[in-house]
């Protein structure tokens, strides 16, 4: 295998191992560090920045190099999660998590593209795709127990220092063996669209992932944030269509067959987010699982997910991508069916085949969405198409984290509140000499209940995305 595409592996492999292994941990580390009301900031602020890394690291690469770009993006990776692995607080891991971010976000796109550069025909891109899901199915396998493991045996401060070894492979790999062919010519950034973009991004998902902590949507701060996000995203739209190499060229926007994709990916990519977030506290909390156990319940997931990935290249040439992913994403529908009837009664079994038919349905979509991609722009703007597709990709996962946390909170904050007895933990581990027997019942079943409204939520983004689906362009595979 060449190996700059194994190097390709390792640095993807970053991304899927800390999704995984900082899943499990949640519960763990909100309870060491106390904070039950910034859970969500833990993703958030990961995603808020990768998100916005993204699209930036996808046109910085198209102007200074993929190989540079990578090198510089995994380094700030692995700054931010040594330095996680050190917090002693909530709000110092909310910090490191957001430099985390940044590298993350540069990790995605580039790889992508290079991928797309390594393989000549569709055929073979489409296996090339296959291999990086399933790298990110059996790092999913991996990290969870690992990451359980850890927490169970050690403390949650040290998953955050597995990334390191992979990290530093990638590098070494990347600057010894890829050779990229960079034209030299004058280069200019768009340094105005960076900022304005940065500005009005961070201000509107600021808004919006506090106002699904606090419910307050209109108040006077958030009023304020919403103003200077629609103040900011208006100038950089004037300042994209007078700059020479804009960061998010708005042809891009003209391109019908590339928006319906991008809307599939905004709504299928953010159900990721509701089944790694809160299938650990339901497996925690509701199971009374530990942190191992409740590793384990994700590996259908990214089992499925490997094998749907497979499947999906194997498929290339037999169907067309628009039917593949209409398979795809009537398997999200069923299986997002299957977790809106999970309770405090379910048996373990239905977490098993919903999370398993959810896999194979995300395995065979996540590779047609890029093939997509690249059969949707030119080459010279392929890294800012798959930079802007990465970005929704992380965008929707972050406002699907503000959209479920609300949910979530909107079913269980005032109940728990009524208790009158503080935060409560979402391991599991409710102190018998403070609840009654049936009191951790009643708190068993809030949880339940919330979660369950979760993937209700879960299962209309999935029907959106079946009928974005039928929308999509017909092209036989080449």
């Amino acid at each position: 295998m060449n190996k700059v595409f194994i190097a390709v592996l390792l640095a993807t492999a970053l991304a899927a191992i800390e999704g995984t292994i900082v899943a499990t941990a949640i519960p763990s580390i909100t309870t060491d560090l106390s904070g039950v009301e910034l859970i969500s900031w833990i993703y958030s602020a990961y995603l808020l920045t990768s998100a916005i890394a993204t699209i930036i690291f996808g046109k910085l690469a198209d102007l200074f190099g993929r190989k540079r770009m990578i090198i510089i993006g995994i380094s700030i990776f692995l700054i931010g999660s040594f330095l996680c692995g050190l917090a002693q607080s909530m709000e110092q891991l909310i910090v490191f998590r957001a430099i985390q971010g940044i590298g993350a976000g540069s990790i995605l796109p580039i790889t992508l593209t290079i991928v797309g550069e390594l393989f000549d025909t569709e055929k073979k891109r489409a296996k090339g795709q296959g291999w990086i899901s399933m790298v990110w199915g059996v790092s999913g396998v991996v990290g969870p127990l690992i990451g359980g493991f850890i927490v169970d045996q050690l403390t949650w401060h040290y998953i955050f220092y597995l990334n390191i070894p992979f990290g530093l492979g990638s590098i070494f790999m990347i600057a010894k063996y890829y050779e990229e062919d960079l034209k030299k010519a004058k280069r200019k950034i768009d340094y105005a669209g960076a900022l304005f973009f940065s500005v009005g991004m961070v201000a509107l998902l600021y808004t919006i992932i506090e106002g699904s902590n606090t419910q307050n949507w209109f108040g006077t701060t958030s009023i304020i944030l919403y103003a200077v996000a629609a103040i900011a995203l208006i100038i950089f739209v004037r300042v994209e269509l007078k700059a020479e190499e804009p960061i998010v060229p708005l042809s891009l926007f003209r391109n019908r067959r590339l928006n319906i994709v991008n809307s599939l990916t905004l709504f299928v990519m953010a159900i990721v987010i509701s089944i790694s977030a809160y299938l650990p506290i339901f497996a925690q909390s509701v199971f009374g699982k530990n942190a191992t156990q409740a590793g384990l319940m994700l590996t259908p997931l990214s089992v499925m997910w490997t094998f749907g990935a497979i499947m999906g290249g194997n498929l290339i040439g037999r169907l067309t991508t628009k039917t593949i992913i209409q398979i795809g994403a009537s398997l999200l529908v069923i299986a997002t069916f299957i977790l809106t009837t999970l309770s405090a009664n379910s048996n373990e079994l239905l977490v098993y085949v919903g999370t398993g038919i959810l896999g194979v349905g995300m395995g065979l979509i996540a590779p047609m969405l890029i093939i997509a991609v690249q059969a949707s722009a030119s080459r010279e703007q392929l890294g800012t198409a798959i930079g802007l597709n990465s970005f929704i990709n992380t965008f929707s996962q972050s406002i699907g984290a503000a959209i479920f946390g609300m949910l979530f909170n909107l079913a269980t904050s005032e109940k728990l509140s009524s208790f009158g007895k503080g935060d409560i933990n979402l391991n599991g581990d409710f102190d018998t000499n403070i609840f009654s027997s049936e009191e951790i019942g009643q708190l068993v079943d809030i949880i339940a209940n919330g979660i369950r409204i979760v993937y209700s939520g879960s299962f209309a983004f999935a029907v959106i995305a079946l009928l974005l689906s039928f929308f999509i362009a017909k092209r036989k595979p080449v």
